[in-house]
């Protein structure tokens, strides 16, 4: 039988996201299957690099069919990715959208594009994209200039048929389905704006009709033949060790295959799924507790304060020390927020099978490069003999468990030397994902006779935001129950901790807080929601003490034209009316209701998309219950992709930020997280959604296209924050905005 190598793959169409090939070495081959079958046999190892980010033939596909094949390191989140590159590739070749197919995510099949993380993916990866497939189209004019006698620059191409006069050739007929053998030609011409047919228009969405129509391969829908099923049994407390295992009523179980112990590692291995979860439940582990409990929730913020670290300066403009101005008035405020999960509907799930010195891991991973040299150091197996075949799971804006999930069937796997799938539980999910972390954040500044800001002064305390795998099994929470060390940096708490405004003394610090309770890591926006909480409530904060409109009091202090048009654009779409906040309701009683709404405005990490929310709100003094009426976003990502895609993310995007900021709280107690299920941890639902969510897009298709889905979410709280003070005089400087904070603010 004849090598199955990269290119045919590829070739295979419509099942790619469930197939894997091995280069022929040994005896094991996955194939192209139906959806919710992997078929295999034997094994095998990879005996290839992987794909060369400079070369074409890395990204692009022509097939014998005419069909382009896009390999994106980049994937589908449920964000719309995989139509935008359709886009920018459809628009690039001039063929239609249809006719593009996206390979994502698998390692030894896609270049490694890095994670799919930070709203970057069309920011960074579609320019990537983009010249690939200009020198794509360059590569092909070549050859029908040749074949046809032509000029190239006399050439036309329509839907993948270049033409000369009346004579033509398809794009299949030049390559036949053979490689570019070219590298990137970073100067390669890219069609400009005015010319574009296909970017810019609202393509529908190319993976939605299968997730509708129940055809779309999740990674929960994976089967391999002979494949069982695991379970971990967590520890009993955040860090906690194994004293001893009792496993006799587990073993008796039917269908019960193994029991898996290593070091803090204990899991369970049956043939089917329910009978794992009844030998979790039923096995007997003692557990060590560690020497020190959780740092509380009550001393949190406190020891926040009293024992950060490592402080960096990030702006440092005038004196902010420096005595006042006669009839300057000082404010000072504390801002805080909560651990937060990132609560997805589905848990997390993989399917892993590690055979003597080789791996195949199925997962939703936003980093399958990352992962896959996690997984080699965790099982002892060398990065090119493993392989991360990506397969979307739910949705996870951040680092939730999937990475975790791959790392645990991989292990059990190794053990049993089968394929295990592991489903993570709701407690698994709630109770062990990295969390975003806890963030403190005080600021204190002054306001002039003539409403102007004279002095800000910022000081944001926050653990790191970013513990994901990065290549290193110690970063995966099996790797910690190994005894594995993680390595990261310190990053993403300080991001948007700067504004936008200009004020003649100015000072923004960050200071790092390294031993917060539970594991840290990256969740949509990573700092910036905390700090343009902070930052925007505190603008409001000053603009009330100045008796100034909010909106007016941020134009004041804004010098961007970018920015003063996406604030004066929300106003408009609003119906803003200016004046003074708060609003002077009358209190009428028990019933009554008090309407109010607020302003929050950022550009992303100082430097991408603009972004001004309003939000309408309706707080029941009575209970503190607040409800987001109407939400209204104006928004400026440069040129904009798809704009029905686009408002798609801001819409969702507004919709958690509503959720993060009225509900959702991680508690723990000395121990171990207890918000394992919905009750204990709510997410916003159905009949709490606004009635509305009218969104404005500003485009620039001059401009480079950046991200929207993080941008999007990061002024949500503030908005929130700054309406419930105009709709009763309170000022509410905690998340969530829960009704016992919101009663507490009244009285």
């Amino acid at each position: 039988m004849r090598e199955f190598t990269r290119r045919d793959f590829l070739q295979t169409g419509g099942a790619l996201v469930v197939a894997f090939a091995w280069r022929q070495s040994g005896e094991r081959r996955y194939t192209p299957a139906m959806p919710g079958t992997v078929a295999h046999a034997g094994h095998t190892s990879s005996g290839a690099s992987d794909p060369a980010l400079d070369q074409l033939d890395s990204w692009l596909t022509v097939g014998a069919d005419g069909r382009i094949t896009l390999c994106s390191g980049k994937v589908e989140l449920g964000t719309g990715v995989e139509t935008a590159l359709s886009q920018i590739v459809a628009e690039e070749l001039d063929v239609p959208v249809g006719r593009v197919t996206v390979i994502q995510g698998s390692t030894g099949l896609v270049p490694d594009q890095g994670y799919t993380a930070g709203s970057r993916t069309l920011q960074s990866g579609g320019v990537q994209v983009r010249q690939a497939a200009a020198t794509a189209r360059e590569a092909l004019l070549a050859l029908a200039a040749a074949r046809l006698g032509a000029s190239a620059s006399a050439l036309v191409v329509r839907n993948g048929t270049v033409f000369s006069g009346a004579r033509s050739i398809s794009y299949a007929e030049l390559t036949g389905g053979k490689h570019f053998a070219r590298t990137i030609d970073r100067a390669a011409p890219l069609k400009q704006p005015p010319a574009y047919t296909t970017v810019g228009s609202a393509v529908p969405r190319v993976e939605l009709p299968a997730k509708v129509y129940g055809t779309h391969m999740y990674v929960h829908n994976v089967r391999v033949p002979g494949m069982l099923h695991g379970r971990v049994v967590r520890p009993a407390a955040i860090g906690a060790t194994v004293a001893a295992i009792h496993d006799h009523a587990s073993r008796a179980i039917p269908g019960v295959v193994d029991i898996v112990h290593r070091a803090n590692f204990v899991g369970v291995v049956a043939v089917r799924e329910e009978n794992a979860i009844q030998a979790a439940r039923a096995l007997d582990v003692t557990w060590k507790p560690p020497a020190t409990p959780l740092l509380s929730l009550h001393d949190l913020y406190e020891a926040m304060h009293t024992t950060a670290s490592r402080e960096r300066v990030l702006t440092s403009i005038g004196n902010v020390d420096a005595p006042l101005a006669d009839g300057a008035r000082r404010l000072q405020a504390t801002y805080l927020t909560p651990y937060q999960s990132h609560g997805s509907i589905g848990p997390s799930c993989a399917v892993a099978d590690v055979r003597d010195d080789e791996a195949i891991v199925w997962s939703g991973t936003q980093g399958s490069y990352a992962l896959r040299d996690a997984l080699a150091e965790l099982l002892g197996i060398a990065p090119d003999r493993v392989r991360v075949v990506w397969t979307e799971a739910s949705g996870c804006y951040g680092h939730n468990g999937a990475d975790d999930a791959a790392a645990d069937a991989a292990l059990l796997s190794q053990a049993v030397h089968r394929p295990v799938r592991v489903q993570w539980s709701r407690a698994d999910e709630l109770g062990w994902d990295p969390k975003s972390p806890a963030m403190r954040m005080d600021v204190r500044g002054a306001v002039d006779p003539r409403g102007r800001v004279v002095m800000w002064d910022y000081a944001v305390t926050t653990p790191t935001h970013s513990t994901r795998p990065g290549g290193h099994a110690g970063n995966l929470l099996a790797g910690q129950l190994l005894g594995m060390t993680g390595r990261s940096g310190f990053g993403g708490g300080d991001r948007n901790a700067k504004h936008n405004y200009v004020f003649p003394a100015d000072r923004v610090v960050s200071r790092q807080f390294e031993h917060g309770p539970l594991r840290p890591s990256a969740m949509r926006g990573l700092g910036a929601p905390a700090n343009l909480f902070a930052t925007e409530s505190f603008m409001d904060e000053l603009a009330a003490t100045a008796h100034v409109d909010p909106i007016q009091f941020r134009l004041a202090h804004l010098q961007d034209p970018r920015g003063i048009a996406v604030i004066q654009r929300v106003a408009e779409l609003s119906g803003w009316e200016p004046r003074p906040s708060p609003r002077r309701t009358a209190h009428t009683g028990d019933g009554a209701v008090h309407a109010g709404r607020g302003i929050a405005f950022a550009q992303y990490e100082n430097q991408y998309a603009y972004v001004a929310t309003i939000a309408d709100v309706e707080v029941r003094p009575a209970s503190g219950h607040v409800r987001v009426r109407r939400a209204c976003v104006a928004f400026d990502c440069g040129l904009i992709v798809n704009p029905d895609g686009l408002r798609n993310q801001i819409e969702g995007a507004t919709i958690q930020g509503i959720s993060r900021s009225l509900l959702e709280a991680a508690t723990y107690d000395d121990r171990a997280v207890t918000s394992v299920d919905w009750k204990s941890y709510p997410i916003l639902a159905f009949p709490d959604v606004p009635d509305s969510v009218e969104v404005a897009l500003l485009n620039h298709p001059d401009q480079p296209a950046w991200g929207a889905g993080e941008p999007a979410t990061c002024t949500v709280a503030g908005a929130i924050a700054n309406a419930i003070f105009d709709a009763t005089g309170a000022r509410v400087r905690a998340m969530p905005f829960t009704p016992e904070r919101v009663r507490a603010a009244l009285s």
